[in-house]
């Protein structure tokens, strides 16, 4: 597979969007990325697994690191893309190849920039956080993540989202006794126990909580619930998934008594956590992009890779195309009116224009 390297960002988010990468899959994008970039005077080139890192060395007195993943979620008939009134359609094109093409077209034209910059393209970022291709390569090449400030292309319809929530999965089991479903009577059904579970949850007021002055709004709801051995027997066991979406003021210690408070008399599994961020935006770095791509800062409410910069020390923000409700979306899309906005402010800006 092969990227046309004359395209524009629209036409090369369409070039990507048409390349399936579900996660685990992204083998045939990075080949195609990395193509896109070979010989490049002004990169130097480092692949780890199936991300990509371009580089510039001009010594500059910033570095600054703009990325963005690879992978999407499974397609679900929405693919390959097609074009309506200037509206691209199709699975990844809002999260986030729209962004991961402004980052190529850029990449491949900003031969003298402002900053000196390391463009990332990264996978396995839609899956759990132990597999996060840029959780390996600050494992195994931490010095290609160093930077003084860092962008992540994620959807943000055009516009500065500062930090994000973080995120934890974890399981809560109920537990009771198995016996013929005949003899219901001789059991206690641990599936009807975990109404009590469903019923605290949809109680639940969830917060916004205020940092550095961004609104974030949290979230605690069950994903999933597995119970049952058979159709004539009474379960013994029943587990319900659930996921919290907490404010960045809160550490993931925090957010695991969050949830033991809520349900004290069950097991509590904490299965998948990843901390949020805090907005990011008080740097110098920071301050001028923001000044630079129109001056409005909104709260990141997803989980974004801002929070491994963070853990860091890098301030880091998301900008990038498209409306981040669509993500995961069947009727996923983007404007092609936000695809060249943020080309033009990443470009402004690193440029120097």
């Amino acid at each position: 597979m092969t990227l046309d390297p004359s395209l524009d960002a629209v036409a090369l988010t369409r070039a990507l969007c048409d390349i399936e990468s579900v996660s685990g899959n992204e083998a045939t994008i990075a080949d195609a990325i990395e193509k896109f970039l070979e010989g490049c005077a002004h990169l130097t080139l480092t692949r780890d697994g199936n991300a990509i890192v371009a580089r510039t060395q001009l010594g500059r007195v910033h570095r600054v690191v703009v990325a963005g993943h690879i992978d999407t979620v499974p397609v679900n008939e929405n693919l390959p893309t097609r074009v309506e009134d200037g509206v691209i359609w199709g699975r990844g094109t809002v999260d986030m190849k729209a962004g991961l093409a402004v980052q190529l077209r850029l990449a491949r034209d900003l031969v003298d920039p402002i900053h000196d910059v390391t463009w990332i393209w990264y996978d396995l970022e839609e899956v759990e956080a132990t597999r996060n291709g840029l959780g390996r390569l600050s494992r195994n090449s931490p010095e290609l993540l160093a930077g003084d400030f860092a962008i992540l292309g994620e959807p943000s319809n055009a516009i500065i989202e500062g930090g994000c929530n973080g995120t934890m999965r974890v399981t809560v089991a109920t537990r009771g006794i198995r016996a013929h479903s005949a003899r219901s009577w001789m059991g206690e059904n641990a599936i009807h126990a975990a109404h009590v579970v469903l019923d605290r949850l949809a109680a639940y007021a969830a917060e916004t909580v205020t940092v550095d002055g961004l609104d974030y709004r949290e979230g605690l709801n069950a994903v999933g619930i597995r119970g049952g051995i058979a159709g004539n027997v009474i379960p013994d066991a029943c587990e319900v998934d659930i996921n919290y979406r907490f404010a960045p003021s809160k550490t993931e210690a925090d957010a695991k008594a969050v949830i033991e408070r809520l349900f004290p008399e069950f097991d509590v599994t904490v299965v998948d956590s990843a901390a949020g961020a805090r907005p990011g935006a008080d740097s110098d770095l920071a301050r001028d992009f923001i000044d630079a791509v129109g001056g409005t800062i909104a709260p990141k409410l997803g989980w974004t890779d801002v929070a491994r910069f963070s853990e860091m020390g890098i301030p880091a923000v998301n900008y990038g195309p498209g409306d981040p409700a669509l993500a995961h979306a069947d009727d996923e899309r983007v404007s092609e009116t936000d695809i060249r906005a943020c080309e033009a402010g990443l470009r402004t800006w690193l440029g120097g224009r």
